[in-house]
């Protein structure tokens, strides 16, 4: 199987059979790295792309949430835990929460993923009841006095009927939908776009000792299987985000080799989410060890995302984080 990779630029002066990335109007490529699991990488020109890859490498992405998938976007992490790797206990409870919900709509933030299960590396399991107490009656409050998108970030089939009644209107599973054989069902029938994300273990193991054959083209491989597996549900493709899971059963070295190569996930037709705020290779490239000091290193690798097309950026540090896309797009 070959796989290809986009070489994206950016500039008004572009070369003859230029094609423009995920049907945006500032990024393109002319050239494609083809990736095997057997030979080693060569490059193509753009016109040598097979037409059926080409046209989900080139195409406009579907408004998700009612949100632009030509401009970047920035959803706001909403941790109503009180144990997560960096602010657990910050926003538990419907006021606190509430409050920090349209506090990061003020700051930038399109979307808020509503949290109520650390996947913090050794989290542990949260029954579907407790979680449904922390996350329902915040999102109904955010929903009372905000139209802003919310995603409800779970595994839990059961979670997800709860929270969408609430107001929650996209689904994002870490598990990439292979925790609860439920979910996929729920989320065709409600009609909803979903987030599916490729994790290696269970949050509880999943930094013991990951292992890959090929790091960027076995994470390609989850997520294709996935989505074709969501397609075959009922969820269309175009209702589909995906995220290569930084930091979810990954080493620094699977991360960066992941980064480095972002673009290859334009294949798979659907916006991609990057969600790399506060990561722990940020504290250690960065030589940041509280988890609250890492925003320039997560905004730079977020803006390094944005350069190679990625359409939202999760992030703890909303303010920053928008002041900074919006001057990369004023430059650019």
């Amino acid at each position: 199987m070959m796989y290809y990779r986009p070489l994206v630029q950016h500039g008004d002066l572009r070369p003859e059979g230029a094609v423009p990335l995920a049907g945006g109007s500032s990024l393109w490529f002319s050239e494609a790295e083809v990736l095997s699991r057997d030979a080693p990488p060569c490059l193509i020109p753009a016109g040598l792309i097979p037409e059926d890859i080409c046209h989900r490498l080139s195409g406009r992405r579907a408004a998700i949430a009612g949100l632009d998938m030509t401009q970047p976007q920035v959803m706001g992490i909403l941790n109503v835990t009180p144990d997560s790797f960096s602010d657990g206990g910050r926003h538990s409870g419907v006021e606190a929460g509430c409050a920090a919900a349209l506090r990061m709509v003020e700051e930038g933030a399109s979307i808020i993923d509503v949290g109520g299960e650390s996947t913090r590396p050794g989290a542990d399991f949260i029954p579907e009841d407790e979680e449904i107490a922390r996350t329902a009656p915040v999102i109904a409050a955010i929903r009372e006095v905000s139209q802003v998108a919310i995603s409800i970030d779970t595994r839990k089939a059961e979670v997800a009927a709860e929270t969408l009644e609430a107001g929650a209107g996209l689904i994002n599973d870490v598990s990439g939908f292979t925790f609860d054989a439920a979910l996929a069902p729920l989320a065709a029938q409600a009609g909803v776009p979903v987030c599916v994300m490729h994790a290696q273990g269970d949050p509880a193991t999943m930094q013991e000792n990951p292992v890959y054959e090929n790091v960027l083209l076995d994470v390609y491989d989850f997520l294709a299987a996935q989505v074709d597996r969501l397609e075959a549900t009922g969820v269309l493709r175009d209702r589909i985000v995906i995220d290569p899971g930084i930091g979810f059963g990954k080493t620094q070295e699977h991360n960066l080799t992941l980064l480095r190569n972002l673009s290859l996930f334009h294949g798979l037709g659907c916006p991609i989410l990057l969600g790399v705020s506060r990561k722990g290779f940020i504290g250690k490239i960065g030589q940041a060890p509280a988890p609250d000091a890492r925003a320039p290193g997560s905004i730079a690798v977020g803006l390094a995302g944005l350069a190679q097309g990625v359409q939202i950026l999760r992030v703890h540090d909303v303010a920053e984080t928008a002041q900074a896309v919006r001057l990369w797009q004023a430059v650019r």
